[in-house]
């Protein structure tokens, strides 16, 4: 009796005790939702978007060599190409660098030759400190493929081409060709007297030696090597779409690899649309037409240990300084056109928005001041 009595007893403390948890796990009612504010602020906003670019040297030329013998002697890569300066050698004669804009493509070793090679000369020897004597004349040259009309024949004589004709070139002297001598003696080649075009190479100013593609021994009509600007820029691609808000000279924010920010600016931005938006493309190919942006770092330094990286740039389309925001959760649409902002109390006051940007938006408007708490969504 005893022992059914304490199984009952048992039993009724343990249903007890189930009903109280039962009554523990049971909602009680339901709390009114509490409305989240926040304050009208001041601040600076900037309309911006991040595209990936890539860091590196740009504007990449191929030198092919010319004539006949083999390559002997090449530059090591990341070596800096300077005006009169051996670029590489064939049969241990250096080919030298000149700059200027017009290769050269014949010998140049008479006086009274003309031609924009014979300006590259002389340029070339003067930047290099020689005396090339009387200035010597710059002469019309005449178009390709036919003589002079007779009613150009004014212009010809003051010494002035139209827009159509071959273009001004210099006449060479005397001495120029003293002075090219000079240069060739003080330079420890042949003096003699003669422009060489097999053993010169015209490049449009300074530049690098990126890659060396020869081999000693190769024939000379080889691609010698790879040359890029000494500065380092970012190429980025933008959707042609939406290319418009960029321009040159806009500043930009460059993050490197380690996520430093570092200044930079637009140096051009490319007329050439790339890709398309053809159907035929294959599958997995991006033909979202493209142009593309060049950016330069503001400061050398502080990429000066990169070569080349994929970086973020952030482009900034628009900026608005000292203006009142709110989060644009904040905003209410009414139902007769435009937005207001709430207040605690459920008053309503009308604003204008202007720019939006990172999660907030402008607003004005009559009764709306720094300070002011209006209710939010987010």
């Amino acid at each position: 009796m005893a022992a059914v009595l304490a199984v009952a007893t048992g039993g009724i403390y343990g249903a007890t005790a189930l009903s109280d948890h039962g009554k523990r796990q049971q909602p009680g009612p339901a709390a009114a939702p509490s409305a989240q504010t926040t304050k009208v602020k001041r601040a600076d906003l900037a309309d911006s978007r991040t595209l990936s670019g890539v860091l590196g040297f740009g504007g990449h030329v191929t030198v092919k060599g010319t004539g006949k013998g083999v390559i002997s002697r090449l530059p090591a890569s990341g070596s800096v190409v300077s005006r009169g300066k051996p670029l590489y050698w064939i049969d241990d004669e250096p080919v030298t660098s000149f700059f200027g804009d017009t290769p050269f493509f014949r010998p140049l070793d008479k006086a009274g030759t003309n031609g924009r090679d014979v300006t590259v000369l002389v340029e070339n020897l003067q930047a290099l400190g020689y005396d090339i004597g009387p200035r010597p004349r710059q002469v019309p040259e005449t178009p390709a493929g036919g003589g002079t009309d007779s009613g150009m024949g004014s212009e010809a004589n003051n010494g002035t081409t139209s827009a159509g004709a071959g273009g001004v070139g210099t006449e060479l002297t005397t001495g120029v060709l003293e002075a090219l001598k000079r240069w060739q003696h003080d330079t420890g080649r042949k003096t003699t007297g003669t422009l060489d075009p097999d053993r010169t190479v015209v490049l449009s100013g300074p530049l690098r030696v990126d890659a060396v593609t020869a081999q000693l021994g190769d024939p000379a009509t080889e691609d010698v090597l790879t040359l890029t600007s000494q500065e380092k820029t970012v190429t980025v691609k933008v959707d042609a779409s939406s290319a418009d808000s960029i321009h040159k000279g806009d500043k930009v924010t460059i993050t490197l690899p380690d996520t430093k920010d570092v200044p930079g600016n637009v140096m051009s931005v490319s007329t050439t649309v790339q890709g398309s938006n053809d159907s035929d493309a294959g599958d997995g190919v991006d033909t979202t037409p493209t142009l593309q942006v060049k950016v330069r770092p503001t400061h050398s330094a502080d990429i000066a240990k990169i070569d080349a990286a994929s970086v973020q740039v952030v482009f900034t389309a628009a900026t608005r300084k000292d203006v009142l925001v709110v989060p644009v959760g904040a905003l209410l649409a009414l139902s007769e056109g435009g937005y207001a902002l709430q207040r605690p109390g459920g008053k309503l006051v009308g604003v204008e928005t202007g720019l939006f940007a990172k999660g907030l938006v402008e607003v004005s408007g009559a009764g709306v001041e720094e300070g002011d708490v209006v209710v939010t969504a987010s």
